[in-house]
């Protein structure tokens, strides 16, 4: 990309901006942020509207991935019930999609958008319990959790579209 994904603008709204607003349309916050080190907080925190509950986490083992990022959230005391998990680089996410998403977990581990053919882990609502079926697996997550038992919720592909190139903001 070039950039750094939270920091590009769509619409003149950076994109972790973007994706904490449909967080908190959807009732949860406070939102919890993982940043790679202590100074992302100040940079991404000038990006994030100060009327939003934040709370900055961050990672244990700094670059190291999602899956790292998610096993430390998950095995957090403070996790609840479920954790939406949200990337920073897919702006179009709408509220409606993770209402949606928290309406068809039931008594799954998990709930995965999916969207023309192809699921979305990294947007799925997931239980403490997948930190469990994770385990020391370090396959892609798409190929994990759409191994374990889950919900599907169908997404429109613009909400679940992500930014990887500048092609991609047109």
């Amino acid at each position: 990309m070039g950039a750094d994904k939270a920091l590009i603008e769509v619409g003149g709204v950076a994109c972790i901006n973007r994706v904490a607003n449909a967080l908190a349309e959807a009732g949860l916050e406070p939102i919890r942020i993982a940043v790679a080190s202590a100074e992302d907080i100040e940079k991404y925190g000038e990006c994030v509207d100060g009327e939003l509950q934040v709370e900055w986490v961050v990672d244990s083992f700094p670059r190291a991935g999602p899956i790292e990022a998610i096993l430390d959230a998950l095995n957090d005391p403070l996790c609840a019930n479920t954790l939406q998990l949200a990337p920073v680089d897919v702006p179009w996410l709408e509220a409606s999609l993770l209402l949606d998403l928290a309406s068809a977990i039931a008594e799954e581990p998990l709930a995965i958008p999916f969207s023309e053919g192809r699921s979305h882990p990294l947007l799925a609502l997931v239980r403490p319990e997948v930190a469990d079926l994770i385990g020391d697996d370090r396959r892609p997550l798409h190929i994990q959790m759409t191994e374990s038992r889950h919900s599907i919720v169908e997404a429109s592909p613009k909400m679940v579209r992500n930014v990887n190139s500048p092609s991609d903001l047109e």
